[in-house]
């Protein structure tokens, strides 16, 4: 049972390798040619199939088959990888592709969204300044209006000095502090509305970075990449070569070992029956030798019927050894 178990569980494996590169294989093809996708799904699999049986015919017939076919099936198998490595390769790096255009354009919205932070923050402090200035201003007219200026005159008729204040003065100094409390509340609702635009500026960058799926699938990728001073794509291509180096070539192995397991199975028992003169069955071992050309050593007392032993070579019931022994004997 273990014997038939191991042969087995090597097709298993050597399917699903094959079946998976197959796969990558033709629908990477499919989308390098895109134009006629269905015609290159169906011609794509026709080759990945037949590359398989040609590998598992090398193998079975190589010593068979002529000099020249074996040698084109050779070069038609190794170019079949080739294509599979190439369609592979295009999927994988469509794949890779696909995710980091996504986790670009996540990444240009987030500087653009940074980038309008920093103009709301410089317009911030701009009216900051503005309004401690304007907050000064009406301090400062504020204390005029408690310190009238002055007016003094010499009144004619009296001829005494009179001092008084200026009526326009005042009411020009209140003008202008009503004026600049107008001008400080217009500046107040404007920061307000930039501390609204930021605070909804902050939660949109919280929440790019919380949704980026994008950037935690190339995480990995962007760690090996900063580890090894390289930049991600060319990281990124090396472990796709490393990918395709091993895949179909260890499908193409694992299909061969296969062969070799079930052909170990096929192989005959080493022990041979052969009749003696009075029709019973003596068991011959392979460790029998011919020693000096004596029958005696080789068991056998008379020679039989040459058809019999032709018979027992057709039907793969005689060893090498057995063979030369008849060979030398005559009988064959």
């Amino acid at each position: 049972m273990k014997t038939k178990l191991f042969p087995i569980l090597i097709t298993l494996s050597a399917l699903s390798v094959s079946g998976s590169a197959a796969f990558y294989s033709v629908f990477g093809l499919s989308k390098l040619f895109a134009g006629a996708s269905t015609e290159v799904i169906i011609m794509a699999g026709a080759l990945e199939f037949a590359k398989l049986v040609v590998a598992s015919l090398l193998y079975q017939y190589w010593d068979t088959i002529n000099k020249f076919l074996r040698m084109y099936l050779s070069i038609a198998c190794f170019v079949l990888m080739i294509i599979t490595s190439g369609g592979i390769y295009g999927f994988l790096s469509g794949a890779y592709q696909s995710t980091a255009t996504q986790s670009e354009l996540l990444d240009k919205s987030l500087a653009i969204l940074h980038q309008k932070q920093i103009r709301f923050e410089e317009a911030k402090q701009d009216l900051k300044y503005e309004k401690a200035g304007l907050i000064k201003s009406i301090s400062t007219l504020r204390i005029s209006l408690s310190n009238p200026t002055q007016i003094q005159y010499v009144d004619k008729e009296s001829g005494q000095l009179i001092t008084t204040t200026s009526a326009s003065g005042r009411r020009a100094l209140q003008s202008e502090l009503t004026t600049t409390i107008k001008y400080r509340n217009g500046v107040n609702i404007k920061l307000e509305a930039l501390a609204d635009s930021i605070s909804r500026t902050d939660m949109s960058i919280l929440n790019k970075e919380i949704d980026n799926e994008d950037q935690r699938e190339l995480g990995p990728l962007k760690y090996l990449a900063e580890t090894t001073g390289q930049d991600m794509n060319q990281v990124v291509n090396w472990f796709l070569l490393l990918i395709i180096f091993v895949f179909d070539p260890l499908a193409i192995a694992l299909v061969i070992a296969a062969n070799m397991a079930f052909d170990q199975l096929k192989k005959p028992e080493e022990v041979e029956i052969v009749p003696n003169i009075d029709n019973q069955d003596i068991v011959l071992d392979d460790t029998e030798e011919i020693q000096d050309g004596k029958d005696s050593e080789l068991k056998i007392y008379k020679e039989k019927d040459k058809a019999y032993y032709r018979r027992l070579l057709k039907q793969g019931k005689l060893t090498r050894v057995k063979v030369g022994q008849l060979t030398d004997k005559g009988l064959l």
